[in-house]
């Protein structure tokens, strides 16, 4: 059962797919567009088939830089049966590091969500000379081919819904040829240097997903589709997931089929409660080119739950109208969630205030793990009646089970939400265990732990405390960076974490630190403070800089100014340098914001310093710290 690919999960978790009509559901222009789960797997088939006619081979890596909905979930599958291997990217990396994983992989064919997305790409990608084909999954019903490239038009390609054509059109099967040429464009200011030596490819070819469906659709058969899918065995590589590394530079992460189709397996089967059918309704919001969100897409779709695409600009009035009976987040909403209830109170009455904040005072005492003693359970009871339902009504009123991961959650959340009868549950796992490997869930849910191991999991503790695992679905290595997989990897299988944790006797996890040079957001994404450091304290105005953020929702930077360097500098800036303080001036901290916004621009949006704080050597760094993310600190731009 294990050995699986990843598309034979769509035909159900017992090799027997669960009929749904609303199997994914997309929110456009004002209502929910659904796909039953035969016409999602035939658009998938389609796909897998039209690809053919690219000429690329099996294992070729085909790039998706994609928004997270039905479409990615279209294109990651076919591009899996067509047995290629996918690279999805990050939309919030940055130019640079997006350039970089494409001329890694060498990539001959990219996916884009839109012509907006590919309209941001388009003056870099002369960068990477292996590309010859861009594939736009949604395009507007009047796209015409060139309309805005300034070629030849040659006809109206696809339409915005991504229908195909009828079983039934004859329409002759174009050649790679017929697609639209794009020639390679420089951006603005490269346009005025000359070409660096390298190799670039004429032009590219460009069309839509819903083109490519429709030649699919010429060459489907029921023997085609099952001649891919005989093809892909289930240790083939699946996809390559870049993550942050230590360096700027981030690291790919490769997976195989069997990798992610076993933790998906593990991961629902251990699951108590959990139903296979439509019944069962899934909100999906996060990203899906990280492993987290994926790994629950493809469980979703294998026992035949109902999934709903969000996002975090809709996800509130989302949950409201889905109502869903499960869901996967990150530590972020829930803290907002909770701070907009806490915010709450100082639009109430004075009594109503007073029930609320003992209702708040209640959750504390609540242990999700033991039945309430007598006179407690009386007191939820009367809370149950008074102010419960009104915080389970923000997640839709029939949530089962909540499940966080991506970074640690405070145990005081779980006991918070769980009292209200919001079952909120902590996993823990990494991209290169193919997702998870813990979690807690009904009946086994110990605030402040990650749970105890999903089937075929085994945690040891190092001498260091490092947490080490032995899993079937441990990946096959970084990408092209053997050093860095000798140093994570034993010969015995066991896998180094980089993370600090302890295991009690009941087998319950602990994370308790971090041993790589990485932390963790709130949000979910690691940030590596080394090279942000590096960027800061290469001017001579920084004697030190310090990135802090582990468990906040954004980064900030402690800074100490050398006061030498800094005086020559606003020599002339007509300050008074005999105030103790004189370096906290506006127009000093107004240079450091520009070192700041400086360095800003060679990093991710989410690893970005959006505060910082000058300070003086002998300053206390928990104090800085909680001056930053309380109301102090010098607030950056986007902060």
């Amino acid at each position: 059962m294990l050995h699986r690919t990843l598309p034979s999960l769509l035909n159900g978790v017992h090799g027997s797919t669960v009929a749904n009509d609303r199997a994914l559901n997309q929110w456009r222009k004002g209502s929910w567009q659904s796909f039953s789960t035969d016409a999602f797997r035939r658009m998938v088939e389609e796909v897998a088939l039209g690809l053919e006619i690219f000429g690329l081979q099996r294992g070729d890596r085909v790039a998706l830089i994609m928004h997270s909905d039905v479409g990615f979930a279209i294109a990651d599958l076919g591009t899996l049966l067509a047995g290629f291997v996918n690279v999805p990217i990050d939309l919030t990396q940055t130019i640079e590091n997006m350039l970089l994983i494409l001329q890694e992989v060498e990539a001959p064919l990219l996916v884009v969500s839109n012509l907006d997305l590919l309209d941001q790409i388009r003056p870099y990608l002369w960068e990477v000379p292996t590309l010859k084909t861009v594939i736009v999954a949604e395009v507007p019903d009047d796209w015409q081919a060139g309309a805005n490239w300034g070629v030849m038009e040659l006809g109206s390609w696809g339409d915005r819904e991504g229908g195909g054509a009828n079983p039934g059109d004859a329409q002759p099967i174009p050649s790679p040829d017929a697609c639209l040429q794009i020639p390679h464009l420089l951006c603005e200011a490269q346009a005025q240097q000359p070409c660096p030596p390298m190799p670039m490819p004429q032009a590219l070819r460009v069309c839509s997903l819903a083109e490519v469906r429709r030649w699919g659709n010429q060459r489907w058969s029921a023997q085609a589709v099952q001649a891919l899918a005989d093809a892909i065995a289930p240790a083939d590589l699946a996809t390559i997931i870049y993550i942050a590394s230590e360096t700027k530079r981030p690291k790919g992460v490769m997976l195989s089929h069997e990798n992610i189709s076993a933790n998906v397996l593990a991961s629902f089967s251990s699951y108590p409660n959990l139903q296979p059918g439509p019944d069962e309704v899934a909100l999906l919001f996060l990203p899906l080119n990280h492993i987290f969100a994926r790994v629950f897409l493809y469980g979703h779709l294998a026992w035949g739950h109902s999934i709903y695409f969000s996002d975090p600009n809709h996800l509130i009035k989302h949950l409201r109208r889905v109502k869903p009976t499960f869901l996967i987040t990150v530590p972020r909403l829930l803290e907002k969630i909770h701070e907009r209830i806490l915010d709450h109170a100082h639009h109430l009455s004075r009594f109503d205030r007073r029930v609320l904040i003992w209702a708040i005072q209640l959750t504390a005492r609540f242990n999700p793990a033991q039945p309430p003693q007598k006179l407690y359970r009386l007191q939820l009871q009367l809370a149950e009646r008074l102010v419960f339902p009104k915080w389970r009504e923000v997640f839709g009123g029939r949530l089962k089970a909540c499940i966080c991961g991506g970074a640690a959650l405070s145990g005081h959340l779980v006991k918070f939400f769980s009292a209200a009868g919001v079952p909120v549950y902590q996993g823990y796992g990494l991209t290169e265990t193919s997702g998870v490997l813990t979690y807690t869930r009904e009946g086994y849910n110990r605030p402040g732990t990650v749970g105890l191991p999903i089937p075929g999991v085994e945690v040891a503790i190092a001498p260091d405390q490092e947490v080490l695992v032995r899993a079937p679905f441990l990946m096959q290595g970084y990408y092209r960076d053997p050093v860095a997989t000798v140093a994570v990897l034993t010969p015995e299988g066991w896998l180094h974490t980089g993370d600090f944790g302890i295991l009690d006797a009941d087998g319950f996890l602990t994370i308790t630190g971090v041993k790589k040079a990485l932390f963790k957001l709130c949000t979910g994404k690691y940030v590596s403070p080394r090279p942000l450091e590096q960027e800061l304290t290469a001017s001579p105005l920084v004697a030190q800089a310090i990135t802090v953020g582990a468990n906040h929702k954004f980064c900030a930077m402690v800074i100490v100014p050398d006061l030498d360097a800094l005086r020559h500098q606003v020599e002339g800036w007509g300050l008074d340098l005999t105030q103790p303080d004189w370096w906290h001036q506006p127009r000093v901290t107004a240079l450091y914001q520009s070192l700041i916004d400086s360095a800003n621009c060679h990093f991710p949006y989410w690893s970005t310093v959006r505060k910082f704080a000058l300070v003086e050597q002998s300053e206390e760094l928990a104090e800085v710290v909680e001056r930053l993310y309380g109301d102090g600190g010098v607030r950056g731009k986007g902060g």
